[in-house]
């Protein structure tokens, strides 16, 4: 939850409840559960929207985004496991291409 709260901000669009679902791909009721128990945990808090307080708009936590943080630097970790032996042009070059399919999959329907 924590990572699409982060992905939808750094994209500019509002982190709903309903966003959020359409991120991961889950229903609003599913989601809402487990940014509760993601605000449980101290990584997320939710409030009203600014502009309707019946939108309950998402944030990511200073705890969210050490866990982030120690999320991503794993995930660099386990790259550099998988791709050792491969020559660091190869490694940009799929680095680089994965990426652009993250950045791409806001704009595929599902």
């Amino acid at each position: 939850m924590t990572e699409a709260v982060a992905a939808l901000h750094g994209r500019g669009r509002p982190p709903t409840v309903n966003a959020i679902a359409d991120e991961i791909g889950i229903d609003q009721s599913c989601a809402s559960r487990l940014i509760t128990s993601a605000v449980d945990a101290g990584y997320l808090t939710v409030t009203a929207g600014a502009s309707d307080g019946r939108r309950r708009e998402v944030s990511v936590t200073r705890a969210g985004r050490l866990v982030l943080r120690q999320a991503h630097a794993w995930q660099e970790e386990i790259f550099d496991e998988l791709t050792a032996g491969w020559s660091e042009e190869r490694r940009r070059d799929f680095h680089t291409a994965m990426a652009d399919l993250i950045a791409r999959s806001d704009q595929v329907g599902g």
